[in-house]
């Protein structure tokens, strides 16, 4: 998306002058993390999704896991051990505790997996896709 704007890709395929608002990276970012919050929070509706240090563990023992999440204020000792007890789950860092609470009626949330499936599969594409944007919009700021 940055490099469209650059190449004013948009004016090119619209065949017509088009003016990009300059906090459009700002707002595709919020926009793909509240589908990454809501996803999650269709899965525990569901039942699809366990949250909680504990939980989490059990769970992993039990059951298959289709994505780990971590909040990327949690204690950094918090999101290796839930790492360690799945290493080939991918594991999400990219939301606070209170971002992830709030996506499921909470008011925090540092640990919590997805069952493997349809829910898992879309928070990973969604998720990979913020994280993205993030990293490349990091790089426009630092030039």
């Amino acid at each position: 998306m940055i490099e469209a704007c650059a190449k004013n890709a948009f004016s090119k395929a619209a065949r017509a002058e088009v003016k990009v608002p300059e906090d459009l990276i700002d707002r595709v970012e919020q926009l793909l993390r509240q589908r990454c919050l809501d996803i999650l929070g269709l899965a525990r509706r569901a039942g699809q999704m366990v949250g909680g240090y504990e939980k989490v563990r059990s769970y992993l023992s039990a059951e298959t896991a289709g994505v780990l999440i971590a909040a990327s204020d949690g204690a950094e000792d918090g999101r290796n051990k839930i790492g360690a007890l799945a290493p080939d789950i991918p594991l999400i860092d990219c939301f606070s505790g209170g971002d992830l609470g709030a996506a499921i009626g909470r008011d925090r949330l540092v640990h919590a997996v997805v069952a493997q499936g349809g829910f898992a599969k879309s928070l990973l594409v969604e998720a990979n896709k913020l994280v993205g944007l993030q990293e490349e919009a990091e790089i426009l700021r630092s030039e």
